[in-house]
């Protein structure tokens, strides 16, 4: 559980300040599209740290596909950010978390 929190904190910190995480991990501020990655890297450890918590790792791929869908939206639409594979990314995410959202309420039901 250790280790849970402490992947789920610094998932936090790199949502919401991943420049200051920057240069505390490797001694240089993240800036420009740099920015944005370490967003997506706070999500994945935000979600490991759910799916280290006991009895839900389901809850946890939930999380982060459901997250990175809306984040790389976000971004396309907000941002201005608009690679090649940008809205096929959010298309596989939506498409995954509708997967993972029917398990989850299937195993809830059982």
């Amino acid at each position: 559980m250790l280790a849970a929190v402490g992947e789920g904190a610094t998932g936090l910190a790199l949502l919401i300040i991943p420049s200051l995480v920057g240069q505390l991990l490797l001694g240089e501020p993240l800036t420009g599209i740099a920015v944005p990655v370490a967003r997506v890297a706070g999500i994945a450890l935000v979600a490991l740290g759910v799916a280290c918590w006991p009895g839900s790792p389901l809850i946890g791929m939930l999380i982060y596909s459901l997250s990175v869908a809306l984040y790389l939206a976000y971004l396309g639409f907000a941002g201005g950010l608009t690679g090649v594979f940008l809205w096929p990314t959010v298309v596989l995410h939506v498409i995954l978390t509708a997967f993972l959202a029917r398990d989850f309420m299937r195993r809830k039901r059982d």
